[in-house]
């Protein structure tokens, strides 16, 4: 297994167990959204703010397509799906799990809609972004694991196993 790349919609816990998957499996860990901050030189919000939601698509299909790595977790913004091209070179790069949540418990963990960078339509609505991102990242990943109602150690020992019965 080369890389693992974590996908799902913002709040599934991507970066926080994508952390301690690569500690646990002695790995680098890479946060997309930190390398789109890095090579635009503002904060994600900002980037929506000025630029727009199919600007921010693309410009974050751009980072994707830019990360070169191995053994590395990944975790990438949550509409990296919303661009074929990033999709591609995700599956490429590795392991492509998607980390599943309901839209009740990610609406309980999303506080912060209109500073936390996500990437919605004007008049959009965390559930219209959640309908719409589900069947992407249900067609992208290679294993999707339910995270419903679990801790960051559970969900981490999940993704453990999925990979192990995966490969």
């Amino acid at each position: 297994m080369d890389n693992i790349i974590l996908i799902g919609m913002p709040g599934s816990g991507k970066s926080s167990v994508g952390v301690v998957l690569a500690k646990a499996l002695g790995y680098d860990f890479l946060d997309v959204d930190l390398l789109l901050q890095q090579q635009q030189g503002a904060l994600l919000q900002e980037l929506l703010d000025t630029h727009g939601v199919d600007w921010f698509l693309e410009a974050e299909a751009d980072a994707i397509a830019s990360v070169q790595c191995h053994h590395t977790v990944i975790a990438p913004g949550g509409s990296c799906i919303c661009r074929q091209r990033a999709i591609e070179h995700m599956r490429k790069l590795g392991t492509v799990v998607y980390l599943q949540l309901t839209l009740e418990e990610l609406e309980g963990r999303i506080h912060n809609m209109a500073t936390r960078g996500i990437a919605l339509q004007p008049g959009q609505t965390l559930a219209d972004v959640y309908h719409y991102r589900t069947p992407l990242y249900e067609t992208c990943a290679h294993l999707t694991v339910p995270v419903h109602n679990q801790s960051l150690a559970e969900t981490v020992e999940a993704v453990q196993q999925a990979l192990t019965q995966y490969q």
